[in-house]
């Protein structure tokens, strides 16, 4: 059971990781530091792009923009961090 948590643990921090790169990459068009029609940009974009709307999709539909913010970034990030200690607690509590 140890195994299949760190597991999903760890899934869920390598997440976390394109989620944070997805909102940094963002925020860097938003105010031109990047520019967007270099090809490394693009693909990693997309990639983050791919892989994040999905979740954030749903969310979105909930929480509203507030002051042209999107924070259904931070919902996500905080639902997948009470998460991931859900399965820290689990494990402990399987180990003890």
């Amino acid at each position: 059971m140890l195994p299949i948590l760190d597991l999903i643990d760890t899934v869920l921090g390598l997440y976390l990781f394109v989620l944070v790169v997805q909102a940094i990459l963002s925020w860097l068009l938003v105010f031109g530091v990047v520019n967007r029609y270099n090809r490394a940009v693009q693909m990693i974009g997309d990639v983050t792009y791919r892989l994040t709307e999905p979740a954030l999709r749903p969310i979105r539909r909930f929480v509203p923009n507030v002051g042209g913010l999107d924070l259904s970034f931070l919902v996500l990030f905080l639902l997948i961090y009470f998460i991931r200690d859900e399965i820290r607690y689990l494990a402990l509590r399987y180990l003890v």
